[in-house]
């Protein structure tokens, strides 16, 4: 394993909190857009995890990676759905698309995994 996944959604979820102290505004503002897109409407919040890992993984961004498979995982998504997802993201961005999908995506699932049984 690279980069340790949860010491990586730790490190974002703390710098979240460190960073609203200085810049509340923005943090809360992008924190409400986030609310709003993830809210369950025509599309349940599983899917949208599920489309959110396979942007992560296509963007290469990856604190996204960590923080939507949690997520996904946290939303009933099974490892499966989360892989298939990511590989979605390959057929759209290629190689480093893969890089991210075999490394960090797979670690991010084998470590969250466990906190929710699956």
């Amino acid at each position: 394993m690279g980069k340790n996944p949860r010491e990586m959604l730790n490190e974002f979820m703390g710098g979240l909190q460190v960073v609203s102290k200085s810049n509340g505004e923005q943090v809360g503002a992008f924190m409400n857009l986030l609310g709003a897109a993830y809210k369950p409407n025509a599309v349940d919040v599983k899917t949208k995890e599920l489309i959110s890992v396979g942007i992560a993984a296509y963007n290469r961004c990856e604190y996204c990676i960590v923080f939507h498979v949690y997520k996904a995982l946290e939303a009933g998504a099974t490892p499966e759905e989360i892989m298939e997802a990511a590989m979605v993201a390959v057929a759209f961005g290629g190689g480093p698309s893969m890089a991210y999908t075999v490394t960090l995506v797979k670690d991010s699932i084998e470590e969250f995994r466990k906190d929710f049984n699956k």
